[in-house]
This record gives C-alpha cells, structure tokens and sequence, in this order.
C-alpha cells in the first residue's frame, strides 16, 4: 500500500489534508511537532485524537530550538499574539521557516517510510499571510528535497487546500466525515479557543460561511 507522511499540527486544515490523503488510498503516516507553542499540550491532544481516528503510525518530535530563536508570539510569550482582528502584512505569529523545517523533517521520515508524498495542510489564499504557505514555497522545497534525497525516494508535496477558501475547507471537512471537533486552532489558550485571535477569526469566519456550527468551546464567538 504505497504511504503517504501527513503533517498533522491538530488544527483543521492539516486534518482535513490526511483525510484527503486517506480518501485517495495512502497509508497515513501523521507527524506532529512540539515547539514550544502557547498551545502545545493542547494541539498534541488534537493531534493524538486526529491520528487515532485515522489508524495512522505517528511521529511526535520536540524541536525546543524554536523557542531559543523566538521572534513570533506562539514562541516567545513576551510578544503579545494579536486579538484585534486580521491585518496587511506577516503577523508576529509567523515562526521564522517553519514549515521548511517542519517539510525537511518530514522528507527524512518519508524516506525512512518509503513513503512517496507529503502531505500539509498549507491554505495561501486565505490565511494568515504567512510566507511558508505560498504555492511557490513548497515547489521549491519539493525541488531541493529530491535533490537533497535518494534518487529512488522522488517525493511529491501535496497541498491539496492551498487555494480553498476557509469556508470551502470547513465544508470538506464536513463532507469527508473529519472530526473537526476534536481540532484545535486557538494561538492563545488550552482550555477553550479565544476567538479573537487571527487563527480563531478565520475558523469561525469558516464555519459561519459554510453554515456549519463549530463544536469546540470558545470564550467568546465575537470574531467580525
């Protein structure tokens, strides 16, 4: 059964992307990371449930160096995540490459696998403007990991969210039976998501748009 490596943070859009790679007939290998994020225990609960209703073989690595690095606001809690609604721009809560450290990580697991894709869930269209979820990223990362690789490894990242609105990725979700409630989204808290954060803005815009309600308890639902 040819394999797939999912990169699953516990949010939504990464959940929905291995439900995607499950429905096109690859085994799910579902990695996640520990960085030292606000909501770290949180998205590793997410990220157990998630794996766990996909039957997949999991991966949890700790990579504490992103908290030595800081200069974003889920890493460094001296810097305040913004609650004031989504602006121009990259916001403080971009992780310097993230997702290319997370990527290359991935391409080492996938080799070991022999899997022949990754998955992630990055949305370019309609996020939060972070450089690393750009189309033109991720071919080149796919470039430099195949030539950084074994000739015979030859993987394909998948990005199957990319250009989706946030409401069309709620309705998928929806659609293709993912638990959506077992999700975590919130840059801010634990115990229920802020809802005014700009990840909680976008996950509420979402499910509002697709006339869908979102199970997960919030503090407060005021996301306009």
């Amino acid at each position: 059964m040819k394999k797939a490596v999912c990169i699953l943070s516990g949010g939504m859009d990464s959940a929905v992307a291995a439900y995607i790679a499950k429905k096109e007939g690859y085994e799910i290998v579902a990695v996640h990371f520990n960085y030292g994020q606000r909501t770290e225990k949180r998205e590793l609960q997410a990220f157990r449930d998630i794996a766990a209703s996909l039957e997949a073989k999991t991966y949890e690595i700790d990579l504490p160096f992103f908290k030595q690095i800081g200069a974003s606001a889920l890493t460094d809690e001296s810097l305040a995540v913004p609650t004031d609604g989504i602006k121009p721009g990259i916001p403080i809560t971009y992780v310097p490459f993230r997702n290319g450290i997370f990527l290359s990580i991935a391409a080492a697991i996938a080799e070991k696998e022999g899997a022949e894709a990754i998955f992630i869930g990055v949305v370019e269209e309609d996020s939060s403007g972070y450089p690393d979820c750009r189309e033109s990223f991720i071919q080149a990362m796919q470039r430099a990991i195949n030539l950084g690789t074994k000739d015979a490894t030859n993987l394909v990242i998948k990005t199957p969210l990319i250009h989706l609105k946030k409401e069309d990725i709620v309705a998928l979700g929806a659609k293709l039976g993912v638990p959506l409630e077992l999700t975590w989204s919130c840059y801010r808290f634990e115990d229920a998501a802020c809802g005014v954060c700009d990840s909680c803005r976008l996950r509420l815009k979402g499910f509002e748009k697709a006339g869908l309600k979102d199970k997960i308890p919030y503090k407060t639902t005021s996301a306009s």
